[in-house]
């Protein structure tokens, strides 16, 4: 789910009011009309005004409209009610407004009320985003164009509590870590109705929710297997001690195989060919290889058609052992959540011929002047997907 849909669902959830519509070249001016504005519905009233509109008058109201979450237009709120009109438009948008150029036309127009003053207004213009936000609130592209109805729908935070409560009490003890990673990825996925072009699309944000998800799943679980341990009182210390090592253990041997888990799930979700911890010279297992690891062995396979990467939460200290696990590859990647790494490693980790895949929003997090250097995951899978056209079909047999 991107940033923008994300962020549409929730402020329609928390709204008094809010309404939908596919933008025309009507509401843009660019069909000859006399003015660029929205119409909107009699049916949808309660989105500009209190009251309906009194056939015989005019009325107006000024509001402010935070578009997109980055910008504001001071705009007008009207009822024609004179002569022959009897319509509702929002109107005063300024001439740099983004949105009413030929482009946006077919675009999904969100407006949300807050206060009668206060509104948030989104343009979704990806399939994936309007699809998302259709099915989200179970409405079909012909039910546009009314008030949307809020009071039915569940907020995403308690569809996955309940997903995640449901998950947990399917289990008396903790199941293996990949069960763990693609329970919390199928339960993200139903909460927020994800699908594999949203998956395609945006597999950095996704990749960190299916994350957050899953710590949410794990403290649920340890809830689960430890609060009737924890309850009764310890007969010694070391008793205590063995259950928190446990504990502990659990957690730090989570993490780093859970990345794993769900980078090999965007991977397949992207159709890239590759494996899992295949063995390379002196036993070593790189955390995945592309093509695979027959394609590696193969000398006659093109070495610059190999891509190795590995997967480290973090890396301030361990991002050296990369180095080591492909020699016939020279350059090597490594994905990590690490959020910032200093200037002196950065160096290092360049004349060393490693590169950083990090999810797209961590990039700031690192010095400017190395930020060029640094993949997101969106660009690493397409620089995969490159590497892999026109290969023999048997390379990719497994």
């Amino acid at each position: 789910m991107s940033d923008i849909l994300n962020s549409c669902i929730q402020n329609v959830q928390q709204s008094k009011a809010a309404w939908c519509h596919f933008i025309t070249g009507n509401d843009t001016g660019l069909t000859g009309s006399h003015q660029a504005g929205f119409y909107i519905p009699k049916c949808a009233s309660d989105l500009l005004f209190d009251k309906p509109g009194i056939k015989g008058e005019n009325k107006e109201k000024t509001v402010k409209i935070e578009w997109q979450d980055d910008f504001t237009t001071e705009s007008c709120m009207k009822y024609y009610g004179q002569k022959t009109r009897n319509e509702y438009r929002i109107t005063r948008f300024g001439r740099d407004f983004p949105f009413f150029q030929d482009d946006n036309v077919g675009d999904l127009l969100v407006i949300a009320k807050f206060t009668e003053e206060d509104y948030k207004g989104y343009v979704l213009s990806t399939d994936e985003d309007i699809d998302g936000f259709f099915s989200y609130f179970n409405i079909s592209p012909s039910e546009t164009n009314q008030l949307i109805n809020i009071s039915n729908t569940i907020k995403p935070d308690e569809k996955i509590t309940s997903l995640l409560k449901d998950f947990v009490s399917q289990y008396d003890k903790f199941p293996e870590t990949r069960l763990m990673a693609s329970g919390a990825r199928e339960c993200y996925n139903k909460a927020y109705n994800v699908n594999d072009n949203i998956i395609k699309t945006n597999p950095d944000g996704i990749l960190l929710n299916w994350i957050d998800t899953e710590f949410k799943l794990f403290r649920y679980m340890e809830e689960r297997v430890y609060s009737g341990v924890i309850a009764k009182p310890f007969s010694d210390i070391e008793s205590f001690v063995k259950i928190a090592n446990e504990v502990l253990n659990r957690r730090k041997s989570r993490a780093g195989k859970s990345l794993e888990h769900h980078l090999s799930d965007i991977f397949t979700r992207n159709a890239l060919i590759f494996e899992e911890q295949a063995i390379t010279e002196d036993k070593k297992k790189p955390d995945f290889i592309f093509p695979n690891g027959e394609c590696y062995h193969d000398i006659c396979f093109p070495s610059e058609k190999l891509i190795v990467l590995g997967a480290k939460t973090t890396c301030k200290d361990r991002w050296r052992q990369v180095l080591t696990e492909a020699d016939r590859v020279d350059v090597k990647y490594l994905f990590t959540l690490q959020q910032g790494i200093s200037k002196n490693q950065l160096k290092e980790m360049h004349d060393s011929r490693l590169v950083l895949v990090v999810p797209h929003k961590y990039i700031q997090s690192f010095p400017m002047e190395y930020q060029r250097e640094i993949k997101d995951l969106y660009g690493f899978i397409q620089m995969v997907h490159e590497s892999q056209k026109n290969l023999p079909k048997h390379y990719f047999m497994t």
